[in-house]
């Protein structure tokens, strides 16, 4: 079984102030904990007795910590938010650290995360990113994507398949989140197809018959459940009119091929492309969440000749392409961009074999991209 040591510098924070860590199922939150970060005690509610206990009970949390046990985790918190009280008492009382994992963003967020302001810091667990995984393949992430039970599975697809169900069985249906799955259900498939796109509701809402206002609540509640990011436009550099819907992507390119069935990949496609691009967006929101959170990400476009697929505090610009030789011609909408905002760098990162300037931009291998991008070197 591969094992893998994962970056996240949750080991650094912990010995200043307790941790919230937010991921979607098995991104490898629970094996983190026990075997990189090794806390004194791990409660995990997933467990039913577990679960039964402290919920009955919530203050027998102060009753089984030791005096020696200093850094506490619990495991999948949201399950029973009102142990949130317990444990803002406990660092307030007793000076514990506490480590709270959680798979939905949601009760957390609208009831005791205020609680802890000041007290723990929000951090986000991706998939497995480049950096963490020797000798990847490419072609491997962009039909299976990351998720650590990928890398140690016989059967990727199997395990895919199996997520998505458990996803909208466990996460949807058990919350009683939605009140008509089956409209869920068609909705997803659209959100898949669409992942990375510009959004269009009304578009979407036909296809999936499911209102719009309906439509625009699904996209918010696969955020509050970890399911994906909204990546928003940048408006402030030109005087023509800038497309102003976001995109959304998937939190992991394997469950989104899962949904819609894409059992196979082929390179200089469309599709490819948008997978490729897709690949290099988690990378960048996984280094931001992890090194450089008051970095701000979004996109620019206009339309398909002026566009530039990410923009990093509007300072800089990177476009993705999917060719194994990039030219002038993939240059145009980063060249319009730069034209009417002061840039301090300007990246292309592809499949080329050697890096190399046109001009002033600076056009990347990924893979050299995403060593100097975990160096700390992209910004």
């Amino acid at each position: 079984m591969k094992s893998f040591i994962r970056i996240i510098p949750l080991e650094k924070i912990i010995k200043r102030k307790s941790v919230i860590l937010l991921g979607p199922r098995r991104t490898g939150k629970s094996y983190f904990l026990k075997n990189q970060i090794k806390p004194d005690r791990i409660i995990n509610l997933l467990e039913a007795d577990t679960f039964r206990n402290y919920t009955s009970r919530p203050e027998l949390l102060r009753e089984v910590i030791q005096k020696n046990e200093k850094i506490i985790a619990i495991d999948e918190i949201q399950k029973a938010p009102m142990l949130m009280d317990e444990v803002h008492s406990l660092i307030e009382s007793r000076g514990l650290k506490f480590i709270l994992t959680g798979s939905s963003a949601r009760k957390l967020v609208r009831t005791h995360t205020s609680l802890m302001a000041g007290r723990a810091k929000m951090l986000y667990l991706h998939p497995l990113v480049s950096a963490e995984i020797e000798d990847y393949e490419l072609d491997h992430i962009l039909q299976y994507g990351s998720l650590p039970i990928i890398f140690n599975s016989d059967e990727p697809w199997d395990e895919l398949k199996d997520y998505a169900g458990i996803y909208l069985r466990e996460e949807i249906l058990a919350e009683a989140l939605v009140r008509k799955i089956e409209n869920f259900s068609r909705f997803i498939d659209f959100a898949a197809i669409t992942s990375g796109q510009i959004l269009n509701f009304e578009s979407i809402a036909r296809d999936a018959q499911v209102p719009a206002r309906t439509i625009r609540e699904y996209y918010s509640l696969l955020e509050d459940t970890l399911m994906g990011f909204t990546l928003s436009p940048i408006k402030s550099t030109t005087k023509r009119k800038c497309i102003s819907s976001s995109k959304f992507y998937f939190f992991d390119i394997g469950v989104m091929n899962s949904i819609i069935g894409r059992r196979s990949i082929t390179r200089k496609t469309k599709e490819y492309g948008q997978l490729f691009e897709h690949f290099i967006f988690l990378e960048l929101k996984a280094y931001i969440d992890y090194f450089s959170t008051e970095t701000k990400i979004g996109f620019w476009r206009v339309d398909e000749e002026n566009e530039v697929d990410f923009i990093i505090d509007e300072k800089i610009a990177i476009e993705i392409k999917a060719s194994e030789l990039v030219s002038e011609k993939h240059l145009k909408g980063i060249n319009k961009f730069s034209s009417m905002s002061k840039l301090d760098k300007k990246f292309v990162v592809s499949l080329d074999k050697n890096k190399r300037t046109i001009g002033d931009i600076e056009i990347y291998p990924y893979d050299l991209f995403l060593k100097d991008l975990w160096d700390g070197k992209i910004f």
